[in-house]
């Protein structure tokens, strides 16, 4: 009985691993997209931060991605491109966002004002459950189709536990970093004080380059998931373009074409994501003007 347990745990474990694998480059996403979400709050409270955000990439897991997945795939699988169309759709929006606040251009009153805690980690979630389906789907696809229901359950919880693990220690790493560094400065050693403020003084334009890598992370996932998806739906034009411009400098190698491939979605996503900011801004333009005149006073006939 316990032979047998331990093969099936060693049979998913090994099947967690072989997934794991084709994931890692949205985990490096989602690992260099969060940590932006943490600047701007006070030291105390950033592993609280981070902290509650990992709890709620483990309930975007746990309880919505991975039991919706199973039922979608088993009973509706035209579905989930669509959705995976959605979801992409957003996180250029939002990587459009970060790029615009580059040039200087804020669309939201809010950018001006203290960031709110609860705010703060509601958007990491939000972004998180995209980034966290887009894992977990990768995941699924690369399991065995035979695996079995609850072989594969058990794969997608060791799958999702293990990332979640991975990319918020992370996080929780990077942003102490610059406490490390106060407390090697307080050393009694000379050079161990000057590492020290090396480090400190590193962290603002370590953050900085943080922030790009993960708003190109934005950028290119959220294309990358909109052009796969809509080729699998009811457009293949983005597709075949990057499929032609991979498959015409095939001899530059995988690196080059990888690059290439991530390049063309993330200008993609940029495109994207400008067309859907223009949208929002002139709902939101619109909106407050009808809502000014529904609410204005009516002339007077006196």
């Amino acid at each position: 009985m316990s032979v047998g347990l331990l093969a099936v745990v060693d049979d998913i474990l090994t099947a967690a691993l072989k997934a794991s694998a084709k994931t890692a480059g949205v985990v490096i996403d989602d690992a260099a997209v969060t940590p932006q979400y943490v600047q701007g709050i006070t030291p105390a409270r950033e592993l609280p931060v981070v902290w509650k955000i990992a709890l709620g990439s483990l309930v975007n897991k746990f309880v919505i991605i991975i039991p919706i997945a199973l039922l979608l795939t088993a009973f509706a699988p035209l579905v989930l491109p669509f959705l995976l169309i959605l979801g992409g759709g957003y996180l250029c929006f939002e990587g459009a966002e970060k790029v615009l606040e580059w040039f200087g251009a804020h669309h939201e009153a809010a950018d001006d004002e203290p960031r709110d805690e609860k705010k703060l980690v509601f958007g990491a979630i939000r972004t998180d459950l995209i980034l966290s389906t887009e894992i977990m789907l990768i995941a699924l696809a690369s399991l065995d189709p035979d695996f079995g229901i609850w072989m594969t359950l058990g794969a997608l919880i060791v799958i999702g536990l293990a990332m979640t693990i991975l990319v918020y220690g992370a996080v929780a790493l990077l942003v102490k970093i610059d406490d490390v560094g106060l407390r090697l400065m307080k050393s009694e050693s000379r050079k161990v004080r000057r590492a020290g403020v090396r480090v400190v003084a590193a962290m603002p334009a370590v953050f900085r380059v943080i922030s790009i890598v993960g708003t190109v992370a934005m950028l290119w996932v959220g294309g990358h998931l909109v052009i796969e998806n809509l080729h699998e739906t009811f457009w293949s034009g983005p597709y075949d373009v990057v499929h032609a411009v991979t498959h015409a400098i095939e001899a530059a190698g995988p690196v080059i074409i990888w690059i290439v491939d991530t390049a063309m979605s993330a200008v993609f996503g940029l495109v994207l994501g400008l067309i859907i900011v223009a949208i929002v801004m002139g709902i939101s333009r619109v909106l407050p003007r009808k809502q000014a005149v529904a609410g204005a006073p009516a002339p007077s006939t006196h």
